[in-house]
């Protein structure tokens, strides 16, 4: 690895950890980079989801006051996270750097996508949510968690959107919605990771830049927390998220 890669990878680690403090979107840093300093695009997802799994544990830790009332409710919602989780991860694992490569400008378009839809579909499931105590599980709620986890394993970034909006859609409160968003997202992450860490698919020595990176990052974005604009930060990660997208789609279909 090159000094310039070093860096690189530090201030992506830096900015993801930082975005992800104030507005989220923190991949839209870290997995280019990670192309970028030279990683095989399956390795470089599977890095940048261990890089993530860290905080996706602190999250579900938080809320867990939250979801111990539920007691064995959750017991369909962790399977459908840890068998789609583990079934994303299988398929990026089988489909190989090729199949993955090609996929990787829809992904960004589509995580693009559901971040700058945001803060519209959550003001529209607002209008028109039920809420209920216990929301009963059906085969359609648990294919559509067994879809998005799938999802989360194979790729993740808009994951927490997606998840955010099934929960709401079921009728969840919204405090409980992101509390289970958080429990789900730890699973999948959890059994992700171990896939590939089983499969040696992580770049160790780049993962530890980077979450050093993300970790002062993620520190210096909860500080300025309070004092930059949210609008601001929403508008900086969706136009590196589709310049990310632009430049894949070119480098991808039309670069000789």
């Amino acid at each position: 690895m090159t000094l310039s890669d070093l860096l690189l990878l530090a201030l992506a680690g830096f900015a993801a950890g930082g975005m992800n403090a104030l507005a989220g979107g923190g991949t839209f840093f870290s997995f280019p980079a990670l192309l970028a300093a030279g990683l095989p695009p399956v390795t470089a997802n599977a890095t940048n989801a261990v890089a993530l799994w860290p905080a996706s544990l602190a999250g579900a830790w938080a809320a867990r006051a939250s979801l111990r009332p539920l007691g064995r409710y959750l017991l369909p919602l962790l399977f459908a996270g840890l068998a789609g989780g583990l079934l994303g991860g299988l398929l990026l694992l089988a489909g190989g750097d090729d199949v993955f490569r090609v996929l990787i400008p829809w992904l960004l378009l589509a995580a693009t996508a559901l971040f700058a839809a945001s803060p519209w579909l959550g003001r529209w499931l607002a209008a028109r949510r039920k809420e209920a105590e216990h929301p009963p599980h059906t085969p359609l709620s648990l294919g559509a968690h067994i879809g998005v986890s799938i999802y989360g394993g194979y790729f993740g970034a808009g994951m927490g959107i997606l998840q955010l909006a099934a929960f709401s859609i079921e009728g969840h409160p919204l405090a409980r919605a992101n509390a289970l968003k958080n429990l789900i997202s730890a699973v999948i992450y959890s059994i992700a990771t171990l896939t590939f860490v089983i499969a040696g698919r992580v770049s160790w020595y780049e993962l530890a830049i980077l979450l050093t990176g993300a970790t002062l990052g993620g520190y210096a974005g909860g500080a300025l927390g309070e004092k930059l604009p949210p609008a601001l930060l929403r508008s900086f990660v969706i136009i590196v998220g589709s310049s990310m997208t632009l430049y894949y789609f070119w480098s991808t279909y039309f670069s000789a």
